[in-house]
């Protein structure tokens, strides 16, 4: 009688520890360390980094690692097969092209936001420049690469509209992203620049003096896709998600992004 007790007794402990360890694992499974990559224009490179720290505090599992850059950059490394789980674009076509060649489905993307094409002088220079009018007095312009780098694109569709362009093509220093863009206006190395308004708006060494109408240059659109090959794509998604919350809009909004 006393050996089966002992049995009875062994077997159910055995029971317990196993669903244990079970309860255990799948605890550990649903809350498993998770990497995200997201490839995102550079131009939103402050207001990302607030939204994806807020993030974080709420998903301790989750890291989200950056990659910035010119979109027209990141579009190439991510059609040659960049590990990528989102794509966070300041260009309408080099996101398309993307959806064209099925690397990111029409389902898993979205237009997020807006932003503006503005002409700033450094502050504490003395710029000839006071506004698009007088723009051909300068000696230098600062402006992203066109075929690369979205807001140069806008921006020589508004010195084409503005009948600027052939008089001002010869004087431009070309950046590789509005970035760069930004940081010869803020060293005084050119006159002026084009850039982004939520670029300008975080710089504390530029003066806007001016801003492109939006009937001189193509509307400005932010698309976010979710790339096919995630790996994580339950985690890329609930990002997604987030970034088209109430939440995230907020903090877009006071970078001077637009809600599309």
């Amino acid at each position: 009688m006393f050996k089966k007790y002992s049995m009875l007794t062994a077997a159910l402990t055995a029971f317990l520890l196993a669903a244990g360890c079970s309860a255990n694992q799948s605890s550990t499974d649903s809350e498993k360390e998770v990497t995200l990559t997201i490839s995102a224009a550079a131009s939103a490179q402050d207001a990302l980094e607030e939204i994806q720290k807020n993030y974080e505090k709420e998903h301790q599992n989750i890291t989200i690692q950056d990659n910035f850059g010119s979109s027209g950059a990141l579009q190439k490394q991510i059609s040659q097969g960049a590990g990528a789980d989102l794509f966070f674009s300041a260009a309408e076509d080099k996101f398309q092209k993307l959806v064209d060649d099925g690397d990111i489905a029409k389902k898993d993307s979205t237009d997020l936001v807006g932003n503006e094409i503005v002409l700033v002088v450094p502050k504490n220079g003395e710029s000839p420049v006071t506004s698009f009018s007088n723009l051909a007095d300068s000696e230098k312009i600062a402006l992203g690469t066109p075929e690369s780098v979205p807001a140069g694109a806008y921006g020589k569709e508004s010195l084409t509209k503005l009948s600027l362009w052939d008089k001002v093509k010869d004087k431009i220093v070309y950046g590789k992203d509005v970035r760069q863009v930004l940081s010869y206006v803020e060293t005084g190395n050119v006159d002026a620049g084009v850039v982004y308004k939520t670029d300008a708006l975080i710089s504390k060494k530029v003066n806007i003096i001016d801003e492109a109408k939006a009937d001189t240059h193509s509307p400005i659109v932010y698309p976010l896709g979710i790339v096919k090959d995630t790996k994580h794509r339950k985690e890329a998604k609930e990002f997604y998600d987030y970034l088209q919350s109430d939440e995230a809009m907020k903090v877009f909004e006071k970078y001077g992004f637009t809600a599309e």
